[in-house]
């Protein structure tokens, strides 16, 4: 397995203005590829302090120039919020800027204040999605094609930049309905899902649920490359982690607000912050997220790998307000420490830990 950076992008000071924060996601992605970290995600948000990364393939862009190693990512591109000929040859253009170091998450959105400025239906949103999937396929694939679907037409088209990894990059999908996963296992896709305050008891019928749906579609579960969405936070100070815990709070209040549409705006593109139906308390909801020493993160990541089997981590060291020193400090001490322990508990090498079978496996 390996372990990614996620980057939100999220706003919950209006003194840390839009350029500090983008230049902050940067330097973040530096420093991951420097400590050994795989990947760095980049997340397609618009229109509110949720995140002010519209879009994920020009961070990207800018990170490729910047890097030489880590795997760079959308988590998640929203493609009913896109043209289908421009963000297929944007893909190739990106995967080009890469050198081949692109992957392309996809998940069909879930705020309807985004859908509404874009003119689009939320409720055809898995439908345009499924469209979206099979252009993508076709013109990174083929040498010219068309489509004629419900929502998207495309006369011959060829796309002039090809992709560098072929048939085109990796494609992970984050939808966690039986369809979209049904697709997940026929195509090779790979998977990707958030635990957000979910207990290792809530976590493991998804995963099984996934076991299952992947089996239904004739592909063995063992060749799905699963990539598992997580907070964290490492430090000795238990101020510093309840402030993390507390940021954690104001990032989901935020997207169950935009999530159930009941979100309200103040001045501009502030979402106000308000309690969700069920809401954890802080204490509760510290004890399901890996925040804490390296001690207690390192038996509740154990607990996660074993369980649920992910051969792909990625965390959100920075939400809400957590400063760059704090989130910094967590991904140096991740590499350092908890990995280390890690190894030690499962006795065998990171990389070797949670390996996906290769996918010509499910066919023997």
């Amino acid at each position: 397995m390996d372990f990614g950076l996620f980057n939100i992008l999220q706003q919950r000071d209006r003194a840390k203005n839009s350029r500090t924060i983008i230049e902050e996601s940067i330097e973040q992605t530096r420093i991951a590829e420097k400590l050994g970290f795989a990947h760095a995600w980049f997340v397609e948000h618009h229109f509110s302090n949720y995140s002010l990364c519209p879009s994920p393939l020009t961070m990207a862009a800018y990170a490729a120039g910047v890097t030489k190693k880590i795997r760079l990512g959308s988590a998640v591109i929203v493609p009913p919020l896109h043209m289908p000929a421009r963000l297929i040859a944007e893909i190739a253009v990106v995967d080009t800027l890469s050198n081949g170091r692109l992957d392309i998450g996809i998940g069909s959105g879930y705020q309807s204040y985004e859908f509404d400025r874009f003119g689009v239906d939320i409720d055809d949103r898995k439908a345009m999605t499924n469209e979206m999937l099979d252009m993508i396929e076709m013109g990174l694939s083929q040498p010219n094609f068309s489509y004629d679907g419900k929502f998207y037409q495309q006369p011959a088209t060829a796309i002039n930049v090809r992709p560098v990894q072929t048939p085109y990059p990796p494609i992970w999908n984050a939808s966690k309905d039986a369809e979209s996963l049904g697709r997940a296992a026929r195509k090779g896709y790979n998977q990707f899902f958030s635990s957000r305050f979910a207990s290792l008891e809530e976590l493991v019928p998804v995963r099984d649920f996934m076991d299952k749906t992947f089996l239904e579609n004739g592909r063995d579960p063992d060749t799905m490359r699963l990539g598992l969405l997580s907070y964290c936070c490492i430090s000795d100070d238990p101020a510093v982690i309840d402030d993390y815990i507390e940021n954690c709070r104001f990032q989901q209040r935020i997207a169950r607000s935009l999530r159930e549409r009941r979100e309200n705006m103040e001045d501009d593109y502030w979402v106000a912050e308000t309690p969700f139906d069920a809401e954890p308390s802080l204490e509760e909801a510290a004890e399901h997220v890996l925040a804490g020493d390296v001690e207690t993160v390192t038996e509740r990541a154990v607990a996660i790998i074993r369980a649920v089997r992910p051969s792909h981590m990625t965390f959100y060291f920075q939400v809400g307000a957590v400063s760059q020193e704090t989130a910094v400090r967590s991904m140096e001490r991740w590499m350092t420490e908890v990995v280390p322990n890690i190894e030690k508990a499962m006795g065998a090498p990171i990389a070797t830990i949670n390996q996906p079978k290769p996918l010509r496996a499910a066919a023997e």
